[in-house]
């Protein structure tokens, strides 16, 4: 039976949503058909991780999951060897063999989310298993279906050429492929972050190409991003990972900017919007309620004592100043910002910002200078919530 509740069709089509194609309306009425609908998400293994960014769409599939509709979580072990294209050069390709490895626990950790066993499960598909047996005929069909103009629409295809870096004809093929992934599976719908749009109406535009067409829906997710404005992932180096332990999880949520409160709640949790706005618009400390944000979310992949713990953990080790037990220790990179960069995965100019706010300090002594010289057995601390050791 497909649930066509108006209050959980109005959150599907809302909540965290940046846009509907081809328009709300078109999504809400094939929600209330009461037909099944086929739609899916497709990740490519590039690491062996699942992270907050791939976190938001699958909690949208969930969603649908609930209502009854058909969901396929798709494995990109095909595309993931090309790789979708950068902003600024081509991407270093995989072999199929490091592709596998990456993704051998991807199940195991979208299993937090969507259901895989039981009454309608969540189905997996390696996208290998139909682009891996494509022969030059078929690839040339395929690209006879997309102009050069048309590719040059996405933006970073554009910014390349603007800025006179190559761009190679594989690299024209990724979004091909991605659509193509939607002609096979036969979806009604696809389901990603904002930054996988171009890709995503590519499929669109396949599908209404068929005979006799179909009309799919695109759901470009919101992204969730921090205080510079850059994507929480691995590019950005400020990923927080599925396999993160709950105090890890924990405290990396506890660094984030008190305007990432509202967007976390809303991309990572089901809890009333509005509740979360009068606490912020109250004297209650952001604090606090990045407490309880933290504690959702640590529950959701670990449960509830181990968000208890975390936290516990976190207010004995940092709110209360208290220096932990035991300090990471870390290698001596080739500068201040290198070593920085390599312990904690943030990017050169988080750390930058960071010395010129204060909040790095290396035996209690707060860093101001970038090119500060570091030696075996400095301890660093950074805000109130990490340390490190140099060997």
């Amino acid at each position: 039976m497909i649930n066509t509740d108006a209050q959980k069709i109005e959150t599907i089509a809302v909540r965290g949503v940046e846009r509907v194609f081809p328009n709300e309306d078109f999504l809400k009425s094939r929600l209330n058909s009461g037909e099944q609908l086929t739609l899916y998400l497709g990740i490519d293994p590039t690491g062996p991780t699942l992270h907050m960014g791939h976190m938001i769409p699958l909690i949208k599939l969930a969603q649908f999951q609930e209502l009854g509709h058909k969901i396929i979580l798709l494995i990109g072990d095909f595309t993931a060897r090309i790789g979708d294209p950068d902003k600024s050069q081509a991407r270093t390709q995989l072999s199929h063999e490091q592709v596998l490895e990456n993704c051998k626990l991807y199940q195991e950790q979208a299993s937090s989310v969507l259901k895989f066993d039981g009454e309608n499960p969540a189905e997996l598909k390696f996208n290998n298993d139909w682009l891996g047996k494509m022969n030059f005929e078929d690839v040339l069909n395929l690209a006879s279906q997309m102009t050069v103009q048309r590719m040059l629409d996405r933006d970073m295809f554009r910014k390349r050429v603007d800025a006179g870096t190559p761009i190679y004809i594989h690299e024209f093929m990724y979004p091909l492929m991605q659509g193509y992934d939607s002609v096979t599976m036969n979806v009604d719908g696809e389901v990603g972050g904002n930054d996988q749009t171009f890709n995503m109406l590519v499929g669109r535009d396949l599908l209404k190409n068929q005979n006799p067409p179909k009309e799919k829906f695109v759901i470009p997710m919101k992204l969730l991003v921090d205080s510079n404005g850059d994507k929480m992932g691995k590019t950005t180096g400020n990923m927080l990972s599925f396999l993160d332990s709950a105090d890890e999880k924990f405290k990396k949520i506890m660094t984030w900017s008190d305007d990432m409160i509202v967007p976390g709640f809303e991309l990572l949790t089901n809890v009333d919007l509005k509740m979360v706005q009068v606490r912020l618009d109250s004297d209650e400390n952001p604090r606090d309620i990045k407490f309880d944000l933290a504690e959702f979310i640590v529950s959701k992949f670990h449960n509830a004592k181990s968000a208890t713990d975390a936290k516990s953990a976190w207010i004995n080790d940092v709110q209360k100043d208290n220096k932990p037990s035991n300090i990471p220790e870390i290698a001596l990179g080739a500068s201040f910002i290198e070593t920085l960069k390599s312990a904690t995965g943030e990017s050169k100019s988080q750390i930058k910002r960071l010395i010129g706010e204060g909040a790095i300090k290396v035996n209690d002594k707060k860093v101001s200078a970038e090119d500060f010289e570091l030696k075996p057995n400095d301890e660093i601390q950074i805000g109130k919530k990490r340390w490190y050791k140099i060997t």
